[in-house]
């Protein structure tokens, strides 16, 4: 197998998922004691989340592209930015290493057009949800893409950061989104995208409807196959 360069820490409750989804992926398709070649460089949350909140978008890709630099220098073969969010700053991460970067929203369309749907709720935080960088990159898939209304966002975004970022896990907030995820339905969505890693710590399959789109699981899965035998 190739290596799996892991950007994460944002938050490390879903970076740890990232880990583990490859390794646990790895041995059920090689067996016995099979694990992931994975280089994993973790940031300090606090660092970003604070540049997220004052609108220094350009100071986190620079940092982020750095950090992509340390991944690469260490032997990854691909990388994976484990965070919805911050693919935002995708393309200056893209652009300061030579290796490939498996993009989250692609492998979700990927995904969803596997699936069959047209019209994807999507679920995230706020700087998902509401600007443009994430749900134009489905749209450009042929999906149509739809967000929650102002309320329901704030919930959404309150629950990640309040709560999933720090490990809670709550009833009551799986119920909110659970309500949330129906109002799109309702509107005509035909699949929920989980735009936020720490969200598949909170949602399930059996919270929806319809059929919900994983985005970690899913970018794990991408990074497993495009990693699991070197080119000839």
């Amino acid at each position: 197998m190739r290596t799996i360069g892991m950007l994460g820490g944002m938050s490390w409750e879903s970076t740890a998922e990232y880990y583990r989804l490859a390794n646990q992926i790895v041995r059920e398709r090689l067996g016995g004691l099979h694990s992931a070649h994975i280089v994993l460089e973790s940031l300090d949350f606090a660092d970003i989340e604070r540049l997220q909140v004052a609108g220094e978008w350009d100071e986190a890709g620079r940092i982020l592209a750095d950090a992509a630099r340390r991944v690469e220098a260490a032997g990854a073969d691909v990388l994976v930015l484990c965070t919805n969010t911050m693919h935002k700053v995708a393309a200056t991460v893209q652009a300061a290493v030579g290796i490939p970067m498996l993009h989250l929203a692609d492998t979700t369309a990927d995904a969803a057009r596997r699936a069959g749907l047209s019209t994807l709720g999507l679920l995230g935080t706020a700087f998902t949800m509401e600007q443009d960088f994430y749900r134009d990159r489905l749209a450009g898939h042929g999906f149509t893409v739809l967000t929650p209304p102002a309320d329901d966002r704030a919930d959404v975004h309150r629950i990640i950061y309040d709560e999933l970022c720090l490990g809670v896990v709550r009833e009551p907030s799986r119920q909110t989104y659970r309500e949330v995820i129906a109002r799109l339905v309702d509107r005509g969505a035909d699949g929920i995208v989980l735009g936020c890693t720490e969200i598949e710590l909170l949602v399930r399959p059996e919270d929806s409807p319809v059929p919900v789109l994983p985005t970690t699981r899913l970018h794990v899965e991408a990074a497993v196959e495009v990693t699991r035998a070197r080119p000839s």
